[in-house]
C-alpha cells in the first residue's frame, strides 16, 4: 500500500511493484529473470576463473574480457535478486538509502562497460593493426591504468547522482512502477523541481555512452581500413573472425538500450508493462549472453572450458 500523501513529509520507504499490469503473471515472469541470473553468474564467474587461472589466456582481449564479466556480475547481482525477492515474496520495500545504492551501481556499471567494450575496440585495433607489438602496447601496466581510468570514470560521474536524489523530497506517492531504483523514474515521484537531475542525467549519457559507440564505430572504421590493407584473403578473413565476438558483445549491450529509449520518447501508446520489460532486457541479456557468445565464438576459451570440465587435463 502507497504510504498517505502529507504536506511536508518525504518518504523514506518505497514499494516496488514489479511489472504493473501483469502482478498476476509474477511467478511465470520470474522465470526467465532466475534462469537468466543463474546463466549470468556461472557464466561469468566460470570466465574470470578460467582467466585468471589458465597462462594461455593471459593476454590484453582476455583481460578486458575479465572485466567485462566482473563488471556483468555486479550489473546483473544489483538488480535481479531484489526483482526474484518481488516477484516470489511481494518483498518490494526498499529504503531511500537502498534505493539511492541501486542507482548508483546499476548507472556506474553501466557506464564502466560501456568504457570497456571501448576498450574492448581499441584492443581488436592494436591486435591487427600491429600484431607483433601487441603485447607491448597493451602491457599490464597499460591494462591496469585503462581499467582504473573507466573505475574512475563511472564512479566520478555518477557519484553526484546520489546527490541529486538525496536532496528531493518525495512527498507523493512511494509506489514505484518498476523492479529497480533507476534515477528518473525515482526522481519523477518527487515534489520538487528535477530539473537539474533531468540535465545532468542527458550530460552524462551524452558524454559517455553516446561519445563511447561514436569511438567505437571510428575505431571500426580503422579496424576495416587496417583489415583491407592485409596481403591476403585468408589475413583478412582471420582478422575480421577475431572481431566477431566484440561485434555481438557490442550489439546486445547497446541495442537493447536504443530500442529502450526510441520506445520510451515515441511509444506513447505502448503499456507500461512493455517499458519495463523491454528496461529489464537492457539488465538480464547482456550478462547472461556474452560468456555464451565468447565462450561459442573463441576457440581459446572453448578449450579451456572443455579442459577444465573434463577429467583429461588441468590446463589448455
Amino acid at each position: 500500500m502507497a504510504t498517505p500523501n502529507h504536506t511536508g513529509t518525504s518518504h523514506s520507504l518505497f514499494i516496488l511493484l514489479g511489472i504493473p499490469g501483469l502482478e498476476d503473471q509474477h511467478s511465470w515472469i520470474s522465470l526467465p529473470f532466475f534462469i537468466s541470473y543463474l546463466v549470468a553468474v556461472l557464466g561469468n564467474c566460470l570466465l574470470v576463473f578460467l582467466i585468471i587461472t589458465e597462462r594461455s589466456l593471459h593476454e590484453p582481449m582476455y583481460f578486458f574480457l575479465c572485466m567485462l564479466a566482473l563488471a556483468d556480475l555486479i550489473l546483473s547481482t544489483t538488480t535481479v535478486p531484489k526483482a526474484l525477492a518481488i516477484f516470489w515474496f511481494h518483498a518490494g520495500e526498499i529504503s531511500l538509502d537502498g534505493c539511492v545504492t541501486q542507482i548508483f551501481f546499476i548507472h556506474a556499471t553501466f557506464i564502466a562497460e560501456s568504457g570497456i567494450l571501448l576498450a574492448m575496440a581499441f584492443d581488436r585495433y592494436v591486435a591487427i593493426r600491429d600484431p607483433l607489438r601487441y603485447t607491448t602496447v597493451l602491457s599490464h601496466a597499460v591494462i591496469i591504468r585503462i581499467g582504473l581510468a573507466v573505475v574512475l570514470r563511472s564512479f566520478s560521474v555518477i557519484l553526484p547522482d546520489v546527490f541529486l536524489v538525496k536532496r528531493l523530497p518525495f512527498c507523493r506517492s512511494n509506489v514505484l512502477p518498476h523492479v529497480y531504483c533507476e534515477h528518473m523514474a525515482v526522481a519523477k515521484f518527487a515534489c520538487a523541481d528535477i530539473r537539474v537531475n533531468v540535465w545532468y542525467g542527458l550530460c552524462v549519457l551524452l558524454s559517455t555512452v553516446v561519445t563511447d559507440v561514436l569511438l567505437i564505430l571510428v575505431s571500426y572504421m580503422c579496424i576495416l581500413s587496417a583489415v583491407f590493407r592485409l596481403p591476403s584473403q585468408g589475413a583478412r578473413q582471420k582478422a575480421l573472425g577475431t572481431c566477431g565476438s566484440h561485434l555481438g558483445v557490442i550489439s546486445m549491450f547497446y541495442l537493447p538500450g536504443i530500442f529502450t529509449i526510441i520506445t520510451q520518447r515515441f511509444g506513447h501508446h505502448v503499456p507500461l508493462h512493455t517499458h519495463i520489460l523491454l528496461a529489464n532486457v537492457c539488465m538480464l541479456a547482456p550478462p547472461m549472453l556474452n560468456p555464451i557468445i565468447y565462450g561459442i565464438k573463441t576457440r581459446q576459451i572453448r578449450e579451456c572450458v572443455v579442459s577444465t570440465l573434463s577429467s583429461q587435463g588441468k590446463h589448455c
